[in-house]
């Protein structure tokens, strides 16, 4: 199972940026699917879930109405669409496949990407 995170860069404040998630070696359509993410020295954070079907989405409260979870179950990727990006959302952002537990909680999944880093310059 791999799950390869990309999209991330450097962005100023208010700017745009769309991370994906690809994936192999899983049924994609059968996995929920999430995103975290982590500053340096802080715990590792949810930000988003998307159902397995993509019905329901989930987010943390910091990112609702600016940030968007999808999926592609065709092509197997999941994508966060990030908008209005302020200085406070520079992190690594990892993506993460399945769960057994409650969606905002990290252990819950069971398969992770190594990780993309956004940085929001003010």
């Amino acid at each position: 199972v791999q799950l390869q995170a990309s999209g991330g860069g450097l962005v100023q404040a208010g700017g745009s940026l769309r991370l994906s998630c690809a994936t192999s070696g899983l049924a994609f359509y059968r996995h929920p699917m999430g995103w975290f993410r982590q500053a340096p020295g802080k715990e590792r954070d949810f930000v988003a879930h998307i159902t397995d079907n993509g019905g329901s989405t989930y987010y943390a409260d910091s990112v609702k109405g600016r940030f968007t979870i999808s999926r592609d179950n065709a092509g197997n990727t999941a994508y966060l669409q990030m908008n209005s990006l302020v200085p406070e959302d520079t992190a690594v952002y990892y993506c993460a496949a399945g769960r057994r537990g409650h969606y905002n909680d990290p252990r819950a999944y069971g398969h992770w990407g190594q990780g993309t880093q956004v940085t929001v310059s003010s």
